[in-house]
């Protein structure tokens, strides 16, 4: 079978791998679509983020969706055909964190596509694909696009709640990629009242207005564009930071409301903070990282029609044209979500 292998910046490569077959309680998933994510072109273009850095060739990719191909032994509750979101979240459920709950946490976790270990952990674009059955959730009345969006839904969904009360809250949600504009969409669902978008791009912008943002702002043309929520010590009850850049995040404490929450969902590399601001408005920065149970919910919000990630799909490319796919994906004038067709 093919795979999509990445073995330094801008040296990404189609290779042949052995199909795997399924063991006991786990699937053979022929792959459909697989969504380009911001992980996936930190490794493309710079081999890594911040700290983590690849060591060896390693799959990419762990936004995926296909169709159960094979069961393995004692395999309940799922049958060949169906049509699956797979979570690339695999923790152990045995080390402290899983125990207290805090999946996303798991020591041992053998999260797709992740060079945080060594060694690496190997991603799911691959033609084919063995999942554990607790990975896999029936996307009936989806399609393999929409499917493989629950992936990224499901760490924005992980932020909102991490975010606390949104019912009546003004939010500032900082990047407009992909995860910032899943953001919107949460943070609506939730009950957020006012809602401002900033980025760098008219088209990005466009895609925040259309997707429920009441202002969008381009900073890149206007530095000073938040200003004036700055007055009477700031305006926002709440910020996604889905850039990862600090100057983002400078700019948006300036005019957070004080006791207002941050919560920084961009990773990049270490930024350093005006913390004086941050004590002095009594501000909480919380991190958020991936996500466990917010797979199942995401894929039901979408099956039940309350959240529509179809906007959000503007591309998709064959598995063979993988290479122009990652390019397309890096330009944010024009393109948000790229996905690989696999069948």
């Amino acid at each position: 079978m093919k795979a999509i292998v990445i073995h330094a910046p801008k040296d990404l490569r189609i290779e042949e791998r052995d199909v795997e077959e399924p063991g006991p309680g786990q699937v053979q998933v022929k792959l459909a679509a697989g969504g380009i994510c911001g992980s996936d072109l930190h490794y493309y273009n710079h081999g890594g983020f911040g700290t983590v850095k690849l060591k060896e060739p390693m799959i990419l990719g762990h936004e995926v969706a296909g169709h159960i191909t094979k069961l393995g032994d004692g395999v309940q509750g799922l049958a060949i055909g169906q049509l699956v979101a797979v979570s690339p979240s695999r923790p152990c459920y045995q080390c402290k964190y899983c125990r207290e709950g805090m999946h996303n946490q798991c020591l041992n976790m053998r999260f797709y596509g992740s060079a945080m270990p060594f060694p690496h952990i190997q991603g799911a674009f691959r033609e084919v694909l063995v999942a554990d059955t607790t990975q896999c959730v029936v996307a009936d009345g989806l399609t393999a696009g929409e499917a493989a969006m629950a992936e990224p839904l499901s760490v924005t969904l992980h932020a909102t709640r991490r975010a606390g009360e949104l019912l009546g809250k003004s939010v500032l949600v900082t990047g407009c990629g992909p995860i910032g504009l899943l953001s919107i969409i949460c943070a609506r669902r939730a009950g957020a009242d006012l809602i401002v978008a900033t980025d760098l791009t008219d088209f990005t912008l466009g895609m925040a207005k259309q997707l429920g943002a009441d202002v969008t702002l381009n900073t890149a043309e206007a530095p000073d564009a938040l200003e004036k929520y700055k007055a009477d010590k700031g305006a926002f009850d709440v910020l996604y930071e889905c850039s990862g850049a600090q100057r983002a995040l400078v700019s948006a404490i300036s005019v957070m409301r004080p006791g207002g929450t941050l919560m920084q969902l961009g990773m990049s590399g270490d930024m350093t903070l005006p913390m004086m601001q941050v004590t002095a408005k009594e501000l909480s920065l919380k991190g958020t990282f991936r996500f466990h149970s917010e797979y199942k919910t995401a894929v039901s919000l979408m099956q039940k029609g309350l959240i529509d990630v179809k906007p959000l799909i503007t591309h998709r490319v064959r598995l063979d044209d993988a290479l122009s796919g990652f390019n397309l994906a890096n330009d944010r004038a024009q393109a948000m979500k790229v996905q690989i067709a696999f069948a």
